[in-house]
């Protein structure tokens, strides 16, 4: 396996950030790693990446064990940050070049990967401007080519596209999408079209604990039959009064006059939802059928305690 996490467990105190989770990928795999803020997702990939160590547990990368072989891991492993720590006051070429020597690349080899990274990454036109003059998707390009530098096997990225605009986001993902062909790639994310465009397989952890581990059409499948129906009325209405209605067994609000209601799987809460409005005198503006969808699977896998 190219990423081994075996009951990992990272304490802060009292608090359990990461609890006793363990998940395999293989190579070739792309993974999207899914959680609410404060889940455990960055404290799981600093402990893959070496950053942090485990309080109980153990995680391999390439074989290798992060906690006994620190350097071994970080030669094998590409890493890109949440909040991606570049030199700003370095040039684009020239930091690629230090961080290249890093990983040991002399001469020939170290001219060759940085030329390849500027290109694989389109920064041809910006490579000889300082980092402080790029835009905050050049500045994300320049940090996916430093993970890239000296050709990992494993690709870990804390929330690439984070801060993007959407014609950036489209070129990173495109970007993530072109070098993963020969590579293992992690990556997290709150963009949930982003997980279907590039994953073929979802875990999802929350409250620390591992609650999802899937092949994404197998999650998109388990939805369930249970219906989702986007509800708008003339006015705001209770929450209560709607977890009422036969059939509900949700209710998301998502402004005081539109709710997202959830069905039990063996009512279609429709004609209930028109009763509903007819009974208290309310105009019913809107009702659509959402399809099944992984930010709805996500929500009903996170807003629950996590199990223990």
């Amino acid at each position: 396996m190219s990423l081994s996490v075996q009951h990992l467990t990272k304490l802060y105190g009292q608090q359990r950030a990461v609890d006793n989770i363990s998940f395999e990928v293989g190579e070739g795999e792309i993974v999207g790693f899914l959680g609410p803020n404060g889940a455990g997702k960055s404290t799981t990939m600093k402990i893959a990446t070496t950053y942090l160590p485990p309080s109980a547990g153990k995680v391999t990368v390439g074989g290798w064990d992060v906690t006994e072989y620190p350097m071994q891991v970080k030669q094998v492993i590409g890493y890109l940050p949440e909040h991606n720590p570049l030199y700003l006051d370095m040039y684009v070429h020239e930091y690629l070049r230090f961080i290249g020597s890093l990983y040991g690349l002399r001469g020939k080899n170290l001219k060759q990967q940085v030329g390849e990274m500027v290109e694989r990454c389109g920064l041809e036109q910006e490579q000889h401007k300082k980092i402080e003059m790029l835009s905050k998707g050049y500045r994300q390009r320049v940090g996916l080519a430093q993970a890239l530098i000296h050709n990992p096997k494993v690709l870990i990225l804390d929330e690439p596209t984070s801060g993007l605009d959407p014609n950036q986001l489209v070129e990173i993902r495109k970007l993530i999408k072109d070098v993963s062909a020969d590579k293992t790639v992690i990556f997290s994310t709150h963009i949930m079209q982003e997980v279907q465009a590039l994953c073929d397989r979802v875990i999802v952890i929350n409250k620390g604990s591992l609650v999802a581990d899937d092949q994404l059409n197998n999650l998109l499948g388990k939805g369930g039959s249970s219906t989702v129906v986007l509800v708008e009325f003339d006015q705001p209405v209770g929450l209560d009064d709607l977890r009422a209605v036969h059939g509900v067994v949700r209710v998301d609000s998502v402004t005081p006059s539109t709710l997202r209601l959830v069905s039990d799987g063996s009512t279609d809460i429709r004609p209930e939802i028109f009763k509903f409005a007819a009974q208290r005198n309310i105009a019913l503006l809107g009702l659509k059928v959402e399809e099944n969808s992984l930010e709805h699977i996500f929500r009903s896998l996170t807003t629950k305690p996590a199990e223990v």
